[in-house]
């Protein structure tokens, strides 16, 4: 029996067919893939459940099951995107240890660089320009997972480097650097160099306020 047509959006109408053992995190995985490999092909708008499973070889109940619905595709897209960025800003930052400027520098223009050049970023950036697109969100009005995992980066590594001072006012730097290099991807102003240049001057300023300044 065939699929009956899909908005995107509703539940699933057709019924799951028999599929091979698949383990759940490469299910996923896969499924995954395919909304990524769509979203950079015709924008998150344009992204279809059914067209989905297809492209991951699976049935479209099997994607509703997985996820719940478009949303939660959107948002374990959105989160595996967040996880590999913040991973390499982690790494970038150990490479420097406790040279906080140098380390604030390169996760920084990192971070702005990788996401120029990211296919699903600019995807879902001029989708956006376009009209409306759901995972623009994501990356703007409903970035908590961006600024919790990034921030979390920043505080750990500024917790080993910069453990005096006051926590608080550490957390403040952290959440701020975060907030404007996510500003700077959605909305450049200036050539990558440039910015990561005056983000890591910022950033420096506002680590060593925050361990000068005494806890509480």
């Amino acid at each position: 029996m065939g699929e009956l047509p899909d908005d995107g959006s509703g539940s699933p109408r057709d019924v799951g067919r028999a599929e091979p053992e698949v383990s759940t995190h490469r299910l996923r995985d896969a499924i995954v893939d395919a909304a990524r490999a769509q979203t950079v092909a015709v924008g998150w708008d344009g992204v279809r459940m059914g067209g989905v499973a297809q492209a991951a070889g699976v049935s479209r109940q099997t994607v509703y099951n997985e996820f719940g619905s478009k949303a939660g595709l959107a948002e374990a897209l959105a989160r595996r995107e967040v996880d590999r960025f913040v991973g390499e800003v982690r790494a970038a930052l150990d490479v420097h240890g406790a040279d906080v400027r140098a380390g604030a520098y390169a996760a920084i223009r990192h971070t702005l660089a990788a996401a120029a050049d990211n296919p699903l970023v600019k995807a879902i950036l001029t989708s956006a320009r376009g009209g409306s697109d759901e995972l623009l969100p994501y990356l703007t009005t409903r970035s908590e997972l961006v600024l919790a995992e990034a921030s979390a980066a920043l505080l750990e590594w500024a917790d080993r480097h910069l453990p005096a001072g006051d926590p608080a006012a550490r957390a403040f730097a952290a959440d701020t650097i975060v907030r404007l290099v996510v500003s700077h991807i959605v909305l450049p102003q200036a050539p990558v160099d440039d910015t990561a240049d005056q983000l890591a001057d910022l950033a420096l300023h506002l680590f060593h306020t925050a361990a000068t300044r005494p806890a509480g």
